[in-house]
């Protein structure tokens, strides 16, 4: 399905979904891809009551056989000189998508995502924000109409105790990449619901 493809995968301060998408992993390790992980500092420093950024990048590092990229000067080549076939950033942060959408590269992820679209590659988005709804909205808006953006599928996890978030469907992600890499399509249908 992804045989020989490079994917880079962002990793978020988005903590409490770590435990849903970092196996998500050996999806794409089954379906052929390297995958290539990029975290921001965030990631890398954050002690929660979800985990250490050090037991993370042990786990993540164990199931991609790469080391962690964790610097700016370290995603930079991800564009002509080491170009990636795809971008994945999940999950993605409502402060990530608000830099991403309004061109600002402070991280290694968005620095990344940014070569990546330099090349004309896609750069697929998995969020996690509980301000989807809210001031982000206008974001999330900006990046669904950009050339080579595409988006896991999202819904409302918490329509009632958090009627402003929104969060992807992390199943779907290799599906997601497949259909923006081999079709140039965004995998539809976009938003999901959850039902609990």
């Amino acid at each position: 399905m992804l045989t020989g493809k490079r994917i880079g995968l962002g990793i978020t301060a988005s903590h409490c979904t770590y435990e849903d998408v970092v196996p998500k992993i050996q999806n794409f390790i089954d379906a052929g891809a390297t995958v290539i992980p990029i975290i921001t500092h965030s990631v890398l420093h954050a002690a929660t009551r979800f985990g250490t950024g050090e037991e993370w990048i042990a786990k993540i590092e164990e199931l991609t056989g790469e080391k962690v990229i964790s610097s700016i000067k370290e995603a930079e080549p991800f564009g002509p000189s080491n170009p990636l076939d795809a971008m994945v950033i999940a999950p993605m942060t409502g402060n990530s998508i608000s830099k991403f959408a309004n061109a600002a590269t402070d991280s290694p992820v968005l620095m990344a995502a940014k070569a990546t679209l330099r090349n004309g590659s896609p750069v697929i988005l998995g969020i996690s924000t509980n301000d989807a709804l809210g001031l982000n909205g206008l974001n999330i808006m900006k990046l669904l109409n950009t050339k080579n953006i595409y988006f896991i599928p999202f819904g409302q996890d918490s329509p009632h105790s958090k009627p402003n978030s929104l969060i992807a469907d992390f199943e779907q992600m290799v599906g997601t990449v497949h259909e923006a890499i081999t079709e140039k399509k965004q995998l539809q249908p976009l938003l999901i619901q959850y039902l609990k």
